[in-house]
Order: structure tokens, then C-alpha cells, then sequence
């Protein structure tokens, strides 16, 4: 899987955009090989399995210029990277715990030129700003997750949805979601979209700040 995998899904990419896409598969294997942030053998599937997952948030939603968007627990840049590549005019946050995957992200950021990035060693709860929106990739169970959050988003909503969550996750997630008492939940199957057997069962769960 090359990164032809994303002009086939993203049609209309510039050709800078496609070439940073491009770039990325050489930067993970180097960064990989020295601070672990994919799994050895998941490194091969990197634009499947990381950047077009990462990117069926945009066919969810698309950001606007202006807007900003936090990534909680990015690990090596996802979703917020090919997030970024695709939506240049919107500001993104990563944050990680790990200060090493947060090494990788500045490292990749800086090597594709990236302006839109900005990336910091830190929980959630310490994140001072407000967003519009607050991605994530499968980090922890709602009801854990939405707490870190909840007083981090901007007031005004500006887009097509509500300023809130765009959550990347898998399986039957009936009773987490349950178990969370989050309102007004859209769960949105990624098949729709992308037509790979890695997408089945796999979601973006979109809610509005509570």
C-alpha cells in the first residue's frame, strides 16, 4: 500500500499534499526503527492502516481555515498529522504523554513542513486552550476519555457539526457509549467510505460538547 491508497480516496489533494503524504512512509521507518511508536509489523501497512484511518475523520466532517482542533494521546501523530496534511489552514494540537512519541511527531512535522502543527509533551487535563473540535484515535473507554475534555471546547460553532469529539474506534460499542451518558451520538461506520476489510466495524463516533 503506497500512498496512491490516499489520491484514490482524496481525489482533489494538491500536489504538495501528495508529495508530503508520500514523504511520510520513509520518515516512520526511520523514526520507527528508533523510537517504537507503530508496531513492527503494522509499519508496512502504514498508509491503510494509520493515515486513511486517520483520515476517515475528514469524510465525517471537514475543518474549516481558522478552526483548531486538539489530538489526545496522538502517539506518533495520528490522527492529527494526515489531518493536518489535508486541512492546512486549521491549527492542530497534538498532545501524548510519552514525550518520545512526541520526538517523532515534531521530527515528521518539521521534515514535511508543516506549519499547522504544534505538538506538546502532556496529559489532556493540562491543555489550557479551547478548541473546536477534540480527535482521538481508540486512547481509552469514553467515560474515562470525555472527562480529560469537557471544559476545552470554544464556545461558538462555526462548522456543519457542533463544536465536539471525533472519535476513531472499533467494535460493538453500544455500552461504553451507555455507559459514558453521552448525548446525541452519531456512530459512523468507516465502510462507507473506504471499501478495505481493515475499515469493517470500524467507526467515527462524533458527539457534541456535553
Amino acid at each position: 500500500m503506497t500512498s496512491d491508497l490516499i489520491s484514490h480516496y482524496f481525489p482533489n489533494l494538491t500536489e504538495k499534499q501528495k508529495e508530503q503524504f508520500a514523504q511520510l512512509e520513509e520518515l516512520y521507518r526511520f523514526w520507527n526503527a528508533q523510537i517504537n511508536v507503530i508496531s513492527r509489523k503494522d509499519i508496512d501497512s502504514l498508509y491503510l492502516h494509520h493515515i486513511l484511518h486517520s483520515l476517515g475523520i475528514a469524510k465525517t466532517l471537514s475543518f474549516l481555515p481558522g478552526e483548531s482542533v486538539l489530538d489526545v494521546g496522538t502517539g506518533g501523530g495520528f490522527p492529527g498529522i494526515p489531518l493536518a496534511i489535508l486541512f492546512p489552514e486549521t491549527s492542530f494540537h497534538l498532545v501524548d504523554s510519552i514525550g518520545k512519541k512526541i520526538k517523532v511527531v515534531n521530527e515528521v512535522a518539521t521534515a514535511i513542513g508543516l506549519k499547522n502543527v504544534k505538538a506538546t509533551h502532556a496529559r489532556a487535563e493540562q491543555i489550557k486552550d479551547k478548541f473546536d473540535f477534540i480527535i482521538s484515535r481508540a486512547v481509552t473507554q469514553f467515560k474515562d476519555f470525555y472527562p480529560w475534555v469537557r471544559n476545552k471546547f470554544s464556545k461558538e460553532s462555526k462548522n456543519a457539526r457542533k463544536n465536539g469529539v471525533l472519535y476513531l474506534k472499533g467494535g460493538d460499542l453500544t455500552q461504553e457509549i451507555k455507559e459514558a451518558h453521552l448525548k446525541n451520538v452519531e456512530q459512523i461506520p468507516l465502510i462507507k467510505f473506504f471499501k478495505e476489510d481493515f475499515f469493517e466495524a470500524k467507526y467515527v463516533i462524533y458527539f457534541p460538547a456535553q
